[in-house]
């Protein structure tokens, strides 16, 4: 029989070359999920133009968590980080443990497009953005959509529609609407 000590550490995890640097640990744990720079620089410009969504929220049925959805419109936003979703204009491959993030940023490809096909067999429309797209370009490629969706849908929910892609709602732009999604 053994004791409850021994018992926990006969169920530790196994630890591998990757999991043994502190350092690479501590810098990994850092690394925001939810309410990055480019994340929050769309919300803000959607906002700015009237829109409402919910943030980091299940879709009811899936583990998907889409940084911005619109449940009645079924839209489902994705702002993809070029390291992580593997941008092949800016994702560089850590020369330490190449293999290892080949495999895992391809892995994160391959879950974006079964994510996606997922949810577009549920119905839902899907919008993906870089954190590289020009602000604008990125909030009105989320706009068209959501105006698609609620013609489409024959709901009123949003703001109403203006006459140019680019033209906020407002009489002037706020800070995040000019540059980058990353900012």
């Amino acid at each position: 029989m053994t004791t409850h000590d021994e018992s926990i550490s006969m169920r530790a995890p196994r630890t591998d070359a990757l999991d043994c640097d502190a350092g690479t640990s501590q810098r990994m744990s850092r690394i925001a999920r939810k309410d990055t720079a480019p994340e929050l620089a769309l919300r803000r410009a959607l906002h700015s133009r009237g829109w409402r969504y919910f943030v980091d929220r299940t879709i009811d049925g899936t583990r998907c968590r889409p940084d911005l959805s619109f449940p009645r419109l079924r839209v489902a936003v994705f702002v993809d980080g070029c390291f992580w979703h593997y941008c092949e204009e800016h994702t560089h491959i850590p020369r330490r443990n190449s293999d290892y993030w080949l495999d895992k940023l391809l892995g994160n490809r391959r879950r974006d497009v079964a994510t996606t096909s997922r949810l577009e067999r549920d119905g839902w429309s899907v919008v993906r953005v870089w954190e590289h797209d020009p602000l604008r370009e990125a909030a009105g490629k989320v706009e068209a959509e959501l105006l698609s969706a609620r013609r489409r849908m024959g709901v009123s929910h949003g703001p109403a529609e203006r006459t140019g892609p680019d033209e906020p709602t407002r009489s002037s732009t706020g800070p995040g609407e000019v540059g980058t999604v990353a900012g």
